[in-house]
């Protein structure tokens, strides 16, 4: 093809977007529809507990519009990373959505399912073998922590997607894959180079958010032999020079190289080109292969039972000797936590206070006097839920009722807005893999399922 246009509807599956838009993005006739179906950035416990982090009401909503247009188009549907972590669950949740409202509306097309959890089992023999090395500074991965893990997953590449796209699939849901893939997979398949098709996948994965203003809704764009145009496809929003450059810098630790599976999108020369003052067009990028495959590596542990509670003060006697007081505190929770039997290595309890330095904490660069109030989040997370709930029943008491000198409000030092003021959040994970992993294959451990629907 001597060009390929794409059409992605949002930035995350669930997030939302304009009918209008869909519909706008349609009467351009895309050859391919997608979304990004989500992301790591919400944290571990997602990936660990096996849920999604968008409302399975709000998935539904997206999907419904994107199964109707695609299949009315015969055009494929790609997702990647569905239902939020691209796990074993998340990917049924998703297929469970799509096989549902497919018997609503009457649609019938081929789906895929390419799966992203390997067995534990086949990880273990590749780490034996020396095929995962650390990512970053990350320590090596031991077999004691890929046993630990509540789950792994590996982010695929394009070619799972064109593999599937050139066995008939309409309808591609894929597990946790690079942000880009689905897009540079239509684009290669399209025998177009991997550069543009790479820098399209980095435009269409956030949907328009590489336009101005920003928001949830559709992106078009085109992929050509030298170069991509983008253009939003609601009338509010454009496509900029900047706005555009500036979303190529986003999600790497490099504003102008950017590693994938199998290669380098190096966009140190790329020229930004006005076409309209909605479209941009964008030139100069280069891929460059890896001499060895690799694949990303996420994974999760277990690491105990979370009990919040929030309170607020606005004392200004206690907000000026704070760091005393919560010192103090902490000491008097230490003491009676470990007479009722919870030991000090049994839990650990973070108070962090909104209104000094709640964000950013010991790393805060800026120092001021706090205001007239600072809000508190009270957090104790334990082997089990029960210590959890016991020490943080002891920490907010000693909030509320722990003296200083000058107090004059004597029966409390802080409000609560909530009743119950304890609140059990429960299990929590923490990232414990963060690998590559080299393959002979790119496929071989994305194994695909299909089903005619």
């Amino acid at each position: 093809m001597k060009e390929i246009r794409l059409l992605s509807t949002s930035a995350i599956l669930g997030y939302g977007f304009p009918e209008a838009s869909l519909q706008a993005g349609m009467a351009r006739a895309p050859h391919v529809m997608g979304v990004d179906g989500g992301s790591v950035d919400p944290g571990p416990y997602y990936l660990g507990a096996g849920v999604p982090f968008c409302s399975s009401m709000a998935i539904r909503r997206d999907l419904r519009l994107m199964l109707r247009a695609a299949i009315a188009a015969r055009i494929p549907l790609m997702i990647g990373t569905s239902g939020g972590a691209g796990g074993a669950p998340h990917l049924e949740l998703t297929a469970k959505l799509v096989r549902e409202i497919a018997a609503e509306e009457g649609l019938h097309f081929r789906l895929a399912l390419i799966e992203a959890e390997p067995p534990r089992a086949d990880l273990q023999r590749r780490l034996a073998a020396g095929r995962i090395r650390p990512l970053g500074k990350q320590p090596p991965l031991t077999a004691e922590a890929l046993g630990r893990a509540s789950r792994v997953v590996g982010m695929m590449g394009p070619e799972p997607f064109m593999e599937a796209l050139d066995n008939g699939a309409q309808v591609i849901l894929a597990g946790r894959a690079s942000d880009p893939a689905p897009w540079a997979a239509a684009a290669i398949r399209a025998q177009l180079p991997p550069a543009p098709a790479w820098y399209a996948g980095k435009m269409l994965e956030c949907g328009a958010t590489p336009s101005i203003p920003k928001g949830h809704d559709c992106l078009l764009v085109t992929v050509r032999d030298d170069g991509v145009e983008c253009e939003p496809m609601n009338p509010i929003r454009r496509c900029t020079p900047l706005s555009i450059a500036n979303h190529s810098l986003h999600e790497n630790s490099s504003p102008i190289h950017h590693i994938e599976p199998g290669g380098m999108l190096d966009t140190s020369d790329c020229r930004f080109d006005a076409l309209s003052d909605r479209a941009v067009r964008i030139s100069g990028m280069r891929w460059t292969p890896a001499s060895q495959y690799t694949v990303k590596l996420e994974g999760v542990e277990f690491a105990g039972h979370r009990c919040i509670s929030i309170c607020g003060t606005r004392d200004p006697l206690l907000i000026a000797r704070l760091p005393l007081f919560l010192e103090e505190v902490r000491g008097i929770v230490r003491d009676k936590a470990a007479a009722f039997g919870a030991a000090p290595e049994s839990y650990s309890l973070i108070i962090r206070t909104y209104g000094l330095d709640g964000v950013m904490g010991a790393r805060e660069p800026v120092q001021q006097v706090a205001g007239h109030e600072v809000g508190f989040v009270i957090e104790v997370i334990a082997e089990t839920p029960e210590i959890a709930a016991a020490v943080l029943g002891i920490a907010r008491t000693n909030m509320l009722h722990t003296d200083f000198p000058g107090r004059l409000c004597r029966e409390g030092n802080m409000a609560f807005p909530f009743s119950p003021s304890d609140i059990p959040v429960g299990p929590v994970y923490r990232f414990s893999i963060h690998h590559v992993l080299e393959l002979d294959d790119p496929r071989e451990i994305f194994p695909i399922t299909y089903e005619e629907i």
